[in-house]
């Protein structure tokens, strides 16, 4: 065969690939915006589509005024803050497993979510003691104190250098260390305390405002374009650590940088919202099983994923509560294992 011929059906392939990941990443779009607007037109008042439709043309100051209202002050902020949660999330366990080459890896797994339910029960329950405004307090202190999970485990890995077992072994000494503060909080807790507490953890989104969409929106707008720099980095130590070093990239600060901006990433989407579970574990396996390792098609790939299971998952938490409304955090756990299980399947149980 001769070496044209061999460049020839090298760049026919390399299109042939490229073509799919566009068509799958449009098909995931299409999922995650139609995912977003079922969320919106689903709810205790039983808008038509139609109306709905209407009600986001027209702005919040519609002329159906009732309609204008529900879409605007209710519904909107929590289907956007739910998709950019669920990006979020999607995105960050991506970039965990990559990093740390641990396809168990997730905020939830490595004790980001756990710090963030600390900070939450501790504002929940010395709240009136803190000169902040009240609807910021929980979410300023989980964002807190899971940036200062990621500074531990930073602190851990710098010490004793910032290996992918260092950083795994760090963020599962965090889990159990934040999830026994927990535990202490809500043993000590009045039944009142600890009923807002609970629930908090159970991850909700019928306290999302546009605040809350803003925060997040503003954090990815500013994390995803350095992690999309590092988009060829991350691929090569998607294939191994020995064969990245040899590619001339510096793994040890690849990792912390990653790090960092993973635990951001994470506290902007937990902080309102809740402990939400498998929505990082499971995006990032969805995600390769579809278009494959290169991280510029695999991170976005994750984070639509993301945004769509956690607005399905909103859609079931509606239809499955009646007049309440099903914490999303339980649905997508419940629904996250036969996604799990599926992919597995389909992967013949190959998941790293």
């Amino acid at each position: 065969m001769s070496e044209a011929l061999q460049v020839a059906q090298l760049r026919e392939s390399y299109e042939r690939r490229t073509r799919h990941r566009l068509a799958v990443s449009a098909g995931l779009l299409l999922l995650f915006v139609a995912s977003m607007f079922v969320d919106i037109i689903i709810g205790p008042s039983s808008m038509s589509p139609a109306t709905v439709l209407d009600a986001i043309l027209a702005g919040p100051h519609g002329p159906d005024k009732a309609a204008s209202t529900i879409v605007w002050a209710i519904r909107l902020p929590s289907a956007l803050t739910g998709g950019l949660v669920g990006i979020a999330l999607g995105m960050a366990g991506q970039q965990m497993q990559t990093i740390l080459d641990n396809p168990l890896a997730s905020p939830f797994t490595l004790g980001f979510s756990a710090a963030a339910g600390f900070g939450a029960a501790l504002a929940i329950m010395f709240g009136a003691a803190i000169p902040l405004v009240g609807w910021l307090l929980v979410p300023a202190s989980a964002f807190v104190t899971t940036l200062a999970a990621c500074l531990l485990v930073y602190g851990i890995a710098r010490l004793r250098g910032a290996t992918a077992e260092v950083l795994v072994l760090g963020g599962i000494a965090v889990l159990f260390l934040f999830q026994a503060l927990q535990s202490l909080l809500q043993f000590l807790a009045s039944p009142e305390v600890l009923q807002q507490i609970v629930f908090w953890l159970f991850g909700s989104l019928l306290k999302a405002t546009w605040t809350s969409a803003l925060v997040v929106a503003v954090t990815l707008v500013v994390a995803i374009p350095l992690f999309l720099a590092d988009s060829w980095r991350l691929t090569a130590l998607r294939l191994g650590e020995a064969h990245a070093r040899s590619l001339g990239v510096d793994v040890a600060r690849l990792r912390r940088r990653t790090f960092v901006l993973v635990a951001l990433v994470t506290a902007a989407a937990v902080a309102f919202v809740g402990t939400i579970g498998f929505v990082g574990l499971v995006a990032p396996h969805a995600a390769r099983s579809l278009v494959g390792e290169d991280q510029r098609a695999t991170l976005p790939a994750a984070g639509m994923i993301g945004g769509a299971m956690i607005a399905g998952a909103s859609v079931l938490a509606k239809l499955i509560g009646g007049g309440a409304v099903v914490p999303v955090g339980i649905v997508t756990a419940i629904v996250g294992v036969p996604i799990l299980f599926a992919i597995l399947m389909r992967r013949g149980g190959a998941v790293s």
